[in-house]
């Protein structure tokens, strides 16, 4: 197999980093410069670390709420279930949110594929 099949359109690669990569970066960079000397518990960044954590909350409750797509086949007790079970390890890894998200993944998958 060569190179170019693999990566399949290289124009299709270079859109997508245009297009997905590129704008992410701009803001990445911003922050890291004009955030760069702001104290990390000042009252400023305590707030916005409030309102990104509960938008993400707003945004879990909402798809596990009204699930879309592929998700809305998983039963609504398999879809709170993992969301406790993520909760759970989250809980007891000392608030580890990768532990967490893994272990609802987990939760999800293996109730899915036991239900056939």
């Amino acid at each position: 197999m060569s190179f170019a099949q693999l990566i399949g359109d290289w124009h299709a690669l270079a859109v997508l980093f245009v297009a997905g990569v590129v704008p992410n970066q701009i803001w990445r960079m911003l922050g890291l410069w004009f955030g760069g000397g702001i104290d990390e518990g000042s009252e400023l960044l305590v707030w916005v670390r409030a309102v990104a954590t509960a938008i993400l909350a707003g945004v879990i409750a909402q798809i596990v709420v009204e699930p879309p797509g592929a998700l809305a086949s998983v039963p609504d007790v398999l879809r709170y279930g993992a969301v406790g079970a993520g909760l759970v390890v989250f809980l007891l890894t000392r608030r580890s949110i990768f532990a967490g998200v893994v272990a609802g993944e987990v939760f999800m998958l293996a109730g899915k594929w036991w239900l056939g």
